[in-house]
């Protein structure tokens, strides 16, 4: 009878390569021994690429890398960027700590669990995630806390490079991940912010069960509506790699031309500066595709695209070492891995040894709970077919018109006009009062009170766009904002104000 039942069970296993051929069969398996090696993988990778372009990150907007600029990376390098300057790992310890929420309180933990757990931390957070936590410690729960009309920094990257922990556990089941990505994505993100972080985690669960870059690449895009802008970006870097897969700065060129354009971010209106979700995730696609299985080009691209050029390399790393598992990670890349491998990511209480055996637990769970098997030493893992997730869009109608600086303190009262539906307003970052301070402030719209505003001091309490207003009747509009508690050893500093007009403005020469 034994017997019968492995028999039967070897004419159901699909191989990694039938899978791709499209063939009806739906189920995988594989050794628990593969599968953790594609977990270390995904894990050790994410570091690696994140370590390598750290020092890159946001110095290169709107330009290229050019090829004579040497890059750094060394044995021991990463034990330097551990020590020296840790919160280079934004993005590992935010997926940790959505991983941590799943240990303690399983599968089932609700988004105002994974919510709480990354609000209430002690790292320093910027754009979508520092809005959705200053939105959730005052009071504005998920998904409302990552709606645009409450997020100036919607569309932005922020989830799109945390979301590798819910494709990780999810080996071949991207629909199943997506429902992970639905509670905690929409925590800090809407619209193209959210399906950044939809997309990414498809690829990871797509990357256990095919071995093929480019299949990965165009299954995982099945997820997002069609009708998006991120879908037609990924579409547009798809197509143009098929046209010419030999040059991709040539695709490079292109994409900037047709999708540099951020109209939400307010920090990356009108300035050479984009961590926009929807053109980071197509550089992550350049250095897969261009990459073609090859770590170091893979890595290399993905950073010399520019913009956000750690965590671009970091996910596309992760999503290749998933693919081809932690031992197949050239040794040059895995220069002093070892060495780190032990040691807690800060704000944390895990290290990667401990998130390679977390999402194995977790990723053994999610197979057995969706139709898949454990056996005594592999896994069967009911593969999934992408569903696509329902249409969201942020910022609709809303073109940035014009900028207004401001560039100076509230000390009492600011004053300005202009002719649109909306504004936001930066600063914050560069307040030098007391950490335990609150300003508190009034904002008026045509000499109405619309908002009585807590700004903390503190930076991981703050208020990243300090005021903001969209949805506004098309028209001239004055803003008064007043300040009602000066401080005597610090000031609240403001910097530009973005107008929003319902019409994009064009200058053609």
């Amino acid at each position: 009878m034994k017997n019968l039942i492995k028999s039967l069970l070897l004419l159901s296993m699909l191989s990694l390569s039938s899978l791709c051929m499209g063939q009806e069969q739906k189920m995988v398996k594989m050794s628990k021994d593969v599968l953790k090696d594609k977990i270390r993988g995904a894990w050790a990778a994410q570091t690696i690429g994140v370590t390598f372009g750290s020092p890159i990150e946001f110095r290169y907007n709107g330009t290229m890398v050019q090829d004579y600029q040497t890059i750094t990376w060394y044995d021991g390098y990463l034990k330097d960027t551990y020590d020296t300057t840790p919160g280079f790992y934004d993005d590992i310890y935010m997926d940790l700590t959505f991983v941590q929420v799943i240990e303690d309180q399983g599968l089932e933990a609700p988004a105002q669990a994974f919510a709480d757990a990354f609000a209430n931390a002690e790292y320093k957070l910027w754009f979508a995630n520092q809005t959705a936590r200053y939105n959730i410690l005052n009071g504005i729960s998920p998904p409302q806390s990552g709606y645009w009309l409450n997020n100036p920094c919607a569309n932005d990257i922020d989830f799109q490079i945390e979301a590798d922990f819910a494709g990780i556990m999810c080996p071949g089941m991207m629909n199943t991940a997506s429902e992970i990505c639905d509670k905690v994505g929409h925590i800090m993100n809407y619209g193209d912010g959210w399906y950044g972080g939809v997309y990414v985690a498809a690829m990871y669960a797509l990357a256990f069960v095919s071995d093929d870059v480019q299949y990965v690449v165009e299954e995982g895009i099945k997820m997002i509506p069609e009708k998006s802008q991120f879908y037609q970006c990924i579409s547009d870097v798809i197509k143009w790699y098929k046209e010419n897969p030999d040059d991709w700065k040539e695709t490079w060129f292109k994409i900037h031309r047709k999708w540099s354009e951020d109209i939400g971010s307010p920090n990356g209106t009108f300035d050479p500066f984009n961590i926009d979700a929807k053109i980071n995730a197509a550089w992550v696609v350049m250095g897969l595709l261009y990459g073609n299985g090859d770590f170091t080009r893979t890595f290399e691209i993905s950073t010399r695209c520019g913009d956000d050029a750690d965590c671009n390399p970091a996910t596309a790393g992760g999503v290749l070492a998933t693919i081809k598992g932690y031992k197949n990670i050239p040794e040059f890349w895995k220069q002093g891995l070892k060495e780190v491998e032990p040691i807690d990511f800060k704000y944390t209480t895990i290290s990667l040894n401990d998130a390679y055996k977390l999402s194995f637990k977790h990723a053994c769970e999610v197979i057995r709970r969706n139709g898949g098997k454990l056996t005594d030493d592999g896994v069967i893992i009911k593969v999934q077919k992408p569903k696509t997730v329902p249409f969201e869009a942020a910022f609709v109608g809303h073109y940035p018109s014009k900028q207004i600086n401001l560039n100076k303190p509230l000390d009492d009262e600011i004053t300005f006009e202009f002719d649109g539906i909306g504004f936001a307003i930066t600063g914050m970052d560069n307040s030098p009062a007391p950490r335990e301070y609150v300003f508190k402030a009034e904002m008026y719209i045509d000499n109405k009170l619309v908002e009585t505003v807590r700004l903390p001091a503190d930076f991981t309490k703050r208020r990243f766009t300090p005021f903001y207003k969209y949805q506004l009747k098309d028209g001239r509009h004055q803003v008064r904002l007043k300040l009602l508690n000066p401080c005597k050893k610090g000031n609240l500093f403001l910097g530009k104000v973005i107008v929003y007009s319902t019409k994009p403005t064009s200058h053609k020469f």
